[in-house]
């Protein structure tokens, strides 16, 4: 009941790692808090993703150091000991000795000492990593720390010179997924798959948003997952040209679309994350049906771009050009192709990017672009692919552009797939939620 969920030499060579890039200074990665919800309610609690990838440790509070400058225990952690009063209460510890013969830790303290043992850990180190402005509680303890380092060096010779962050080093790893987190991806996305085709099963006319919701939801439950990785977007009609709309409180109206983002989140945080759209009568109307087939044939384009040597830019540059395309031939649009682009003249229809980093978090780590060059896609590295279109009154129309037609307001589609980068491409790995046109009829 009480295991570890990852594997105890998957995460004994990642701090290695982690430990090899940080070179002489010693890194200091806390947990995440408990956060209040309201009175003394609590959320339920997420960790850190960060923190998690290096520990597998998923108690709130704890504060993990990584001291390349200690041979003897280069890793070490502070937890909240075992206490079977509080116990009682929330809920199982694993205490310092759990935190030893379980995660690896050379050396586990009660979090209670952090304050008097930490400088004497930092001490030798040649820097210290620490994300400033995140952790409020561990912060004035490492500055505190540092600080004593600095007013003693000009009688000990030596100091941490330097207070970097642990996040580019952390975070170039964390994109590069392993084996077993491509694994844990692809168990994600299956769960997630299967959830959206349910959706489309039982959603009619006349059934709420929030009844499609409890259905995904209910499935990502049954199947082990934490629950949503996400607050779950079920957009009927309108609602669906609102980009991050959670209230999912309306009916679903006969001749509508119905937008479903919607991925779980596994017990180790791995994430899936699909957009299907389908007619809510199981019929399109003509001018769904050509926006529809818009959309999956910017997705299909830009989703084969997706392979080694190529950037997350061309990946979305592709689903931009394939949509201001059609829409100037559907006449949503004038101008030439190029100059519609340059001008930005379609955002009004399309104003998101065309995909994201998919891990630990759902928009994950790791830089798009690093100075003037973006970033080459490698194999290991995942990401969605997920263009739409949104007609609306909500953004102004562009001057020069043509004022939108009631027969295509209200329709809001989006497509989006998890991909992962492979040797020779891509896989595609929530392939099994079905998004031809055929298969969202019925």
């Amino acid at each position: 009941m009480h295991e570890s969920l990852i594997d105890a030499d998957l995460l004994a060579r990642r701090r290695q790692r982690f430990l090899e890039q940080l070179g002489g200074a010693a890194a200091v990665i806390p947990a995440a808090p408990l956060v209040t919800h309201h009175a003394d309610v609590e959320h339920a609690f997420r960790q850190n993703s960060d923190f998690w990838y290096l520990t597998g440790f998923d108690e709130p509070g704890a504060v993990a150091l990584f001291l390349p400058h200690r041979d003897d225990h280069p890793f070490v952690l502070f937890v909240e000991p075992k206490d079977p009063g509080a116990e009682v209460w929330n809920g199982f510890r694993w205490g310092c000795e759990g935190a030893v013969a379980r995660f690896g830790a050379d050396i586990a303290h009660p979090r209670a000492e952090l304050a008097g043992r930490l400088g004497g850990y930092l001490e030798g180190a040649e820097g210290i990593a620490f994300r400033v402005g995140r952790h409020p509680e561990v912060e004035p303890l490492v500055l505190k720390a540092w600080a004593r380092q600095l007013d003693r060096a000009p009688r000990h010779g030596q100091a941490a010179l330097g207070l970097v962050a642990p996040c580019p080093l952390l975070h170039e790893l964390r994109l590069r997924k392993s084996a077993e987190e491509l694994e844990r991806l692809r168990e994600a996305a299956r769960i997630s798959a299967e959830a959206h085709e349910l959706a489309r099963q039982v959603a009619r006319p006349g059934l709420n948003e929030r009844q499609v919701q409890a259905v995904i939801e209910q499935h990502f439950l049954e199947q082990g997952a934490r629950g949503p990785a996400y607050g779950s977007i079920v957009a009927g009609g309108d609602n669906a040209c609102v980009l991050h709309y959670t209230a999912n409180s309306a009916p679903l109206r006969d001749g509508d679309l119905l937008l479903i983002d919607a991925g779980c989140s596994l017990s180790d945080y791995y994430n899936g994350d699909i957009t299907r759209t389908f007619p809510v009568n199981g019929r399109f109307s003509s001018e769904q049906r050509a926006l529809y087939e818009l959309v999956l044939a910017a997705q299909e384009a830009a989703v084969a771009v997706v392979a080694p040597g190529h950037t997350a830019e061309q990946v979305h540059d592709t689903a931009v050009r394939v949509l201001v395309e059609g829409l100037l031939d559907l006449g949503l649009l004038l101008g030439s192709i190029d100059s519609v682009i340059e001008q930005g003249a379609y955002r009004h229809l399309y104003m998101h990017r065309t995909g994201h980093w998919l891990g630990l978090d759902v928009h994950d780590v790791g830089a798009y672009r690093l100075g003037e060059h973006p970033v080459m896609l490698e194999p290991g590295m995942v990401l969605t692919v997920e263009p739409g279109l949104y007609v609306s009154d909500r953004l102004p129309v562009p001057e020069g552009q043509p004022a939108i037609e009631e027969r295509w307001k209200g329709i809001g589609i989006r497509i989006e797939d998890d991909v992962a980068v492979t040797e020779h491409g891509r896989d595609v790995l929530t392939a099994a939620a079905l998004k031809a046109p055929v298969a969202m009829e019925r």
